[in-house]
């Protein structure tokens, strides 16, 4: 692997910081706590090129590669998780199953507006029994003519109230047929499509959670991804990408916390002098930036395989595993290194120790990678 930054590398990382410090920063604590998706703020991020940094320019996209795709959400993640949670859902989720699953057609109606930041994307999986175990979904679609009628609920969706479009995992087979589930676009505005609760939550606040609810909801034949059937295979292959968003956002975090602390230690004075001239300040720092660096290198890797189309599942697995962990950590220590200041919201590290727990839970539980990593290596 080449770990030599690009030139497009460069420009993003810094176009995204510069972007994150004017137009996130001083706005963070108030959208966090009234749970405020800033709406206009993606379309600002979609005129940047940031909504569909993956998707190809003969798409409306910015046709770039992960590499550039894991520095937009690790450098918005450094600010604010939450803004840094939903950009990598509208890219890898939505945007990134009807790219890698659309067919001309559908890329042609959808990724445009997806890429433009004017519409945001929602994907459907988690229902309110199937977390890990999504091959018990209860959401139906039934053929009937020349569409297909969605009846059930589901849960934990980014973007679920806001979302104008959405990719729905439906059962059209029998339960537990990794065969029998389809993948559905529905678009805002379809009737028997509507949004049910939004989760009042611990972290992430500012980007929406909610329900997606169908109740005969009928979405044409032309909108299914790929055939009839594919739509959890797709899905597993949708999250290989989507592990290393949520790692990048974990690393984002990481760096968020580490930063602020190692400015805290250096200005905190005890003893007649700053902590940071402490050992035991100096040691938790020195196992933070070891951790992040780790973490980033396994991010690396999981680019260079993606990028190259190489096998990525038990790597990707690796990277958001090891990454959500350590993000847990650092932000753990960070506030050990506040002290009390750092169970206070008028210090950033209570929020991003907050944020980082989802990041053991979200698009596959830390529980779950490790059962995708002993798969992958005892075949």
């Amino acid at each position: 692997m080449d770990f030599t930054n690009s030139e497009s590398q460069s420009m993003i990382r810094q176009m995204c910081k510069d972007f994150a410090e004017k137009n996130i920063r001083p706005n963070v604590m108030e959208w966090d706590e009234a749970q405020f998706f800033p709406v206009e703020l993606f379309k600002e991020m979609g005129k940047l090129g940031l909504m569909g940094v993956l998707v190809p320019e003969e798409y409306g996209g910015s046709g770039l590669g992960y590499y550039e795709y894991v520095d937009a959400i690790v450098e918005t993640a450094r600010v604010c998780g939450s803004i840094g949670l939903s950009l990598a859902a509208h890219n890898s989720l939505c945007t990134g199953h009807i790219l890698q699953f659309g067919n001309e057609e559908q890329k042609k109606k959808w990724l445009p507006k997806l890429a433009s930041g004017e519409w945001i994307g929602a994907w459907g999986l988690t229902e309110a029994n199937t977390g890990s175990d999504a091959l018990r979904m209860k959401v139906t679609a039934r053929k009937e003519g020349d569409s297909y009628v969605l009846n059930g609920a589901k849960n934990w969706i980014t973007h679920g109230i806001t979302g104008n479009v959405a990719v729905v995992l439906a059962r059209t087979g029998d339960l537990l047929d990794s065969h029998g589930i389809t993948a559905f676009v529905v678009e805002r505005g379809t009737p028997g499509f509507n949004a049910g609760k939004k989760e009042n939550k611990l972290g992430m606040r500012a980007s929406e959670t909610a329900e997606m609810i169908f109740e005969e909801c009928r979405v044409p034949e032309a909108n299914i991804l790929g055939n009839i059937g594919e739509g959890f295979i797709q899905a597993m292959k949708v999250l290989d990408g989507g592990r290393i968003s949520i790692a990048a956002l974990s690393l984002g975090i990481a760096k968020g916390a580490y930063d602020a602390s190692v400015k805290y230690a250096k200005e905190r004075e005890q003893f007649g002098q700053p902590i940071a001239n402490f050992q035991a300040i100096g040691f938790k720092l020195a196992d933070m930036a070891m951790q992040i660096e780790a973490a980033e290198l396994l991010i690396a890797e999981s680019c260079y395989l993606k990028n190259n189309g190489l096998p990525v599942t038990k790597v990707s697995a690796m990277a958001k595993y090891y990454a959500s962990e350590v993000c847990v950590k650092v932000a753990t220590e960070a506030i050990q290194i506040f002290g009390g200041y750092g169970y206070t919201k008028d210090f950033p590290v209570e929020k991003y120790y907050r944020d980082s727990k989802l990041c053991t839970i979200g698009e596959g539980t830390s529980e779950i990678q490790k059962l995708v990593i002993s798969r992958a290596i005892l075949k």
